[in-house]
């Protein structure tokens, strides 16, 4: 069968080949752990049950997980092997089961979650890259979306993804998930329900980072979070673009702040500018 599940739609026979994600239709996961680096409603307590997916279809050029998107690592599992592992990550106490970049291998992961499904949340840790085929699937098994916003400018997203259109698809696949998961929260604080919408602040973007949050403030509002990420962190040198090869500043920051509270936006998270390290990047096991 032809893979047409992103918005590639590369149309490769996974069973036989790699699709445009760099991976075949296997599963592959490259970590999984008790993660404590995410927001506070997400991992909370002992941490959020994290699983780390191989190949991406979206393909930033500074991704911050490369190896792992690049499919440079990772181990096969079988959809039984990861019922296994959502259920050690439950019994280790996880306060969820949280699936990062899972859009490639949703059909499989669908079949984990037939063989064992955990009490606890299942949170769907996207780029937002999403064709509606996939948010179909996704929503059979999902409570919470962590999704990301990344880019506003079509000539932006083009420049670092080779991908224009990153918004037009974002937008549409966001309120979906925000018109199916409603805002619910357990009573220690933890998110049952419902959608962060997570915006990484980017060296010299600051129009972009502005008109996103606009966006949200107008199509979104208090149906969901806003998440305001200041940990971007340049690993490998760009020669082709060299405004990538710093951190932001403390002034981006605070002006992308100021843009936050200026459209009203009231339900947010910030990250402290020390989040811009490596040692918060995690190790890849397999």
């Amino acid at each position: 069968m032809r893979c047409f599940l992103c918005p590639i739609k590369c149309g490769a026979d996974r069973k036989k080949e790699c699709g445009y994600c760099g991976e075949k239709e296997d599963i592959r996961i490259a970590k999984y752990y008790l993660h404590t680096f995410e927001e506070p409603p997400i991992c909370g307590g002992n941490g959020s049950g994290t699983v780390f997916f191989c190949g991406c279809s979206l393909k930033c050029e500074f991704c911050q997980n490369y190896a792992l998107s690049r499919s440079q690592t990772g181990k096969v599992v079988s959809p039984e092997e990861l019922a296994a592992i959502f259920k050690e990550l439950e019994n280790a106490g996880a306060c969820n089961i949280n699936l990062v970049t899972p859009t490639h291998f949703v059909s499989n992961i669908a079949k984990a979650f037939e063989i064992y499904k955990p009490e606890i949340p299942v949170v769907y840790n996207t780029h937002s890259f999403e064709s509606q085929k996939t948010l179909e699937i996704s929503r059979g098994f999902t409570d919470v979306y962590l999704a990301d916003m990344k880019f506003f400018s079509p000539s932006i997203s083009e420049r670092y993804t080779g991908k224009s259109n990153y918004f037009e698809v974002a937008s549409k696949a966001i309120e979906f998930m925000v018109n199916e998961k409603p805002l619910v929260f357990s009573a220690d604080g933890q998110m049952k329900s419902g959608v962060i919408i997570r915006h990484l602040v980017m060296p010299s973007c600051l129009n972009d980072t502005r008109n996103i949050i606009e966006w949200f403030s107008e199509r979104i509002g208090d149906k969901a979070y806003f998440s305001l990420m200041a940990q971007y962190t340049p690993f490998v040198e760009s020669k082709d673009h060299k405004e990538l090869n710093r951190k932001i500043t403390k002034g981006e920051y605070d002006r992308a702040f100021d843009a936050l509270l200026s459209a009203g936006i009231k339900n947010y998270f910030i990250q402290e500018l020390r989040s811009a390290d490596e040692s918060f990047i995690p190790k890849w096991d397999f």
